[in-house]
């Protein structure tokens, strides 16, 4: 990583942490500070994408603001984070088009939703656009399958190269030896339960100086509910091309019900994590960066919606539209993944697979 404003404080500020050491049982940045006297770039980035943002250190500071020393690890380490999803991203220029990710996201999501809803109305006729289609294949009678899988497909799979390009940089940049395994056990372990949110049993700080589990709860419920709509996407493409059945399916099947599920997951992540950002405590928070949040949680948000609202309107004249409009978000979605806050996940779990090397 490059040095920078938000490094430099940074290393101000874990210079007086491995002096002091009073969180160093919090989470798993102080264990990895106290391993080095000098914090390299790099180093910054590493220990950045290890903090979970829980908080706790900051409410237990005494040299937080107003103190002279003015330490302020999550705010300063939320910075490195979008540095360093920006410095590793690639291709390069779609990184600089998204620096401004907030209203870029929202632009995108606009537009895909206009691109969808004008190719709807100019390559559908009004009567199948506007009309009511039930049993199989009901949906391609609006939009074709193949028009779906290449749209989908293609910004889905430009995500996910994307992703594993910038997560390659990322790993080497940050470097690490040790074994391989157990430590990656222990890290898909610590990530995929949100360890370090728990604060060792007692909850971290949500909102203020008081502890709870709110965040760790919204965070799973988005998490697992993006991943079962993932996974009913998935499935319903084996019962498409295995079993030759078409969509729609019974509200019983399993895409379905996996769908339903995590659609109502997501829906209940996403407002609760907006709600935690409205009625938290601001000193802790980067500023600069909250336009950006709040434009990927309201895009997640949009696309579980428009999902839950398709199923309840599939056989009614208002699926076509609809549809249109829920194709759009998803689209909007996909271009954004690999330049927005959901690559933290990927990050996160390269940093804590370090610490676990580490140790």
């Amino acid at each position: 990583m490059r040095e920078t404003d938000a490094i430099a404080e940074a290393r101000r500020n874990l210079e007086v942490c491995n002096a002091c050491r009073y969180c160093e049982g919090y989470c798993a940045v102080f264990p990895a500070m106290e391993l080095r006297r000098e914090f390299t770039a790099p180093d910054l980035g590493y220990l950045a994408n290890l903090c979970h943002g829980c908080r706790g250190c900051y409410y237990a500071c005494q040299y937080a603001p107003p103190h002279e020393f003015g330490i302020n690890l999550p705010k300063v380490f939320a910075e490195i984070r979008d540095e360093s999803y920006r410095e590793y991203a690639w291709p390069q220029p779609m990184a600089r088009l998204f620096e401004r990710n907030g209203t870029v996201v929202s632009v995108a999501a606009a537009l895909m939703v206009a691109l969808v809803m004008i190719g709807a109305a100019l390559l559908v006729a009004p009567e199948r656009l506007f009309g009511a289609h039930q049993g199989a294949g009901a949906f391609y009678a609006v939009i074709p399958h193949n028009v779906m899988v290449l749209l989908g497909g293609a910004t889905f799979g430009f995500a996910l190269l994307a992703i594993a390009v910038s997560v390659v940089k990322f790993r080497h940049a940050i470097g690490g030896e040790g074994p391989v395994a157990k430590p990656f056990a222990k890290a898909l372990h610590d990530a995929l339960t949100l360890k370090n949110l728990g604060g060792g049993g007692h909850g971290c700080n949500d909102r203020d100086g008081s502890f709870g589990t709110t965040r760790r709860r919204f965070h799973h419920a988005l998490f697992y509910g993006f991943m079962l709509c993932f996974a009913s996407t998935s499935i319903a493409t084996l019962y498409h091309y295995v079993l030759r059945e078409q969509a729609p399916y019974g509200l019983l099947s399993l895409p379905v019900v996996l769908g339903t599920v995590g659609g109502i997951g997501m829906t209940i992540g996403c407002a609760g994590l907006i709600w935690l950002k409205v009625v938290g405590d601001s000193a802790p928070v980067s500023r600069r960066l909250l336009g950006a949040d709040y434009a990927m949680l309201v895009l997640l948000l949009l696309v579980a919606v428009t999902g839950l609202v398709l199923l309840a309107v599939r056989a009614t004249p208002a699926m076509g539209i609809t549809l249109a409009i829920h194709l759009g978000f998803v689209l909007a979605l996909f271009l954004a993944l690999p330049y927005s806050r959901m690559v933290h996940g990927a990050y996160r779990l390269v940093a804590l697979f370090r610490a676990a090397r580490e140790h």
